[in-house]
């Protein structure tokens, strides 16, 4: 008979351990550790299994595997169905992930609002109850008779209640507050996470059931559990944004079935989640006019260029060390910027407070923001404005080359049409534009810094 033994998991990485300690070595989190019962497998004798009363299974040629009949339920919100890839695939585990009060449960019921119209949902909740459930769906509105609910938190009562009703698509909100009777641990631990998981992913696949669910994040910003979670499951979903701010950005981490480059944006207001389909324009809606130390950046977050506005501040410190913050942007790739502009374009910073931020809750990681951050840093430092209509982007080496990027297409096209008049892009970028003089935008090509700085503010 297999000898139960106890062992300590660290609930931040699923990283085990025989004794107690205060500090994880895997992952450095303290204060992690969780005592857990396990059950050791019997141990294999020496002899080789026998394999002669196993059933064979049999492979299927390539050629003769069938997708034309592959269902994707379109949830009738166009930015939602670009993250998905199309729509959410026929028996597939989504995981969607965000901060506490970011929008999670209510996409999920204004997902339920529209697929209800057609299909029968089951919405399983182990954090609220019906009521509370029903109370929030009337004030988004949803009120379809193809929506059931329950409250449970017990994954044999949910899976045997799915295999009943058979329902079109599942919702599980939230995974970590799942437990499985045969697992001697909490709700929200590693095992469970890791089990509750597993159970779901096996119903999605045999039944053909998307299953939907919802995952916490711990204070480091990381999705909660094992690492094994975002492993198992098809899709990985992360919802971002300022809970202060109205906007939020859904952004698709892994995705078997599409790409993970494209982000939906959305607009938080008392009705649910409306999608912003031009966040170019909503994110420069409020822009000053005649102001130093501002710039508009464009950026490429998937198939789309987002038009991105960068803000500078530079002041004397009333420290021995000066301040440097950034808000949305790279703390080491701001120390770099600021090293190229004193080396090779000649600015001071050394007893200079800087400050970064990017506006709208924007995390901008693309190199062809460098750019547009150095000048943001010398329109703020100089106090000279930045014309208005003046859009720049480019990747900043340490020598003081300005890099070429891609889709320069895009991000000019965009910019033409938001109505900038000037464009300042890398050199060896103009072979990606076709046709220059069919553009009503001027394009002013830069090789370095300087040039870029001379182009900007005319000096």
């Amino acid at each position: 008979m297999a000898k139960a033994k106890e062992v300590y998991v660290c609930t931040a990485c699923g990283y085990e351990t025989p004794k107690w300690q205060g500090r994880c070595p895997n992952c450095g989190e303290w204060n992690s550790f969780e005592q857990q019962v396990t059950v050791a497998p019997p141990a294999a004798g020496k002899r080789a299994p026998n394999i002669s009363h196993a059933s064979a299974v049999q492979p299927k040629s390539i050629t003769q595997i069938d997708v034309k009949d592959e269902v994707r339920y379109t949830t009738g919100i166009a930015e939602l169905d670009r993250v998905f890839g199309g729509g959410i695939v026929k028996g597939s585990l989504v995981l969607l992930s965000g901060d506490p009060g970011i929008g999670k449960s209510t996409l999920l019921l204004q997902i339920c609002g529209v697929l209800g119209e057609q299909s029968d949902i089951l919405y399983v909740s182990g954090e609220e109850s019906v009521r509370q459930i029903k109370l929030r769906a009337n004030r988004l509105g949803v009120n379809s008779e193809n929506l059931y609910m329950i409250s449970e938190t017990n994954v044999d009562t949910i899976l045997s209640t799915i295999m009943v009703h058979k329902p079109s698509l599942v919702m599980i909100d939230s995974i970590q507050t799942m437990n499985l009777e045969a697992v001697q641990s909490s709700s929200g631990s590693v095992t469970q996470v890791r089990e509750c998981t597993n159970a779901f992913m096996h119903l999605a696949k045999s039944e053909d059931i998307p299953i939907l669910l919802v995952g916490h994040v711990n204070k480091d910003g990381n999705i909660a559990g094992p690492k094994v979670l975002e492993h198992i499951v098809d899709a990985v979903l992360y919802f971002e944004g300022d809970r202060n701010l109205s906007y939020r950005i859904l952004r698709a981490v892994k995705n078997r079935y599409g790409s993970t480059n494209e982000i939906a944006v959305f607009d938080m207001q008392d009705t649910g989640l409306c999608q912003v389909e031009n966040p170019s324009a909503m994110l420069l809606s409020e822009r000053p006019q005649g102001v130093s130390g501002t710039c508009v950046s464009s950026v490429i977050e998937g198939s789309r260029p987002i038009m991105a506005e960068v803000q500078a501040l530079v002041t004397k410190t009333g420290f021995g060390t000066p301040r440097r913050m950034c808000t949305g942007f790279d703390y080491n790739r701001m120390s770099l910027i600021i090293a190229v502009l004193e080396k090779r374009a000649g600015y001071f910073f050394g007893t200079l407070d800087t400050y970064i931020n990017i506006i709208g809750g924007l995390k901008l990681d693309e190199p062809a923001a460098d750019l547009s951050i150095a000048v943001a840093l010398i329109s703020s430092l100089r106090d000279i404005p930045v014309e208005d209509t003046l859009i720049a982007f480019g990747e900043l080496g340490l020598a003081g080359e300005i890099r070429s990027v891609s889709g320069v297409q895009k991000r000019v096209m965009e910019a033409q049409r938001l109505g900038f008049t000037k464009c300042i892009l890398p050199r060896h970028s103009l072979k990606s534009l076709q046709d220059l003089e069919s553009y009503e935008i001027e394009i002013i090509p830069v090789s370095n810094i300087r040039q870029a700085i001379a182009a900007v503010f005319h000096s």
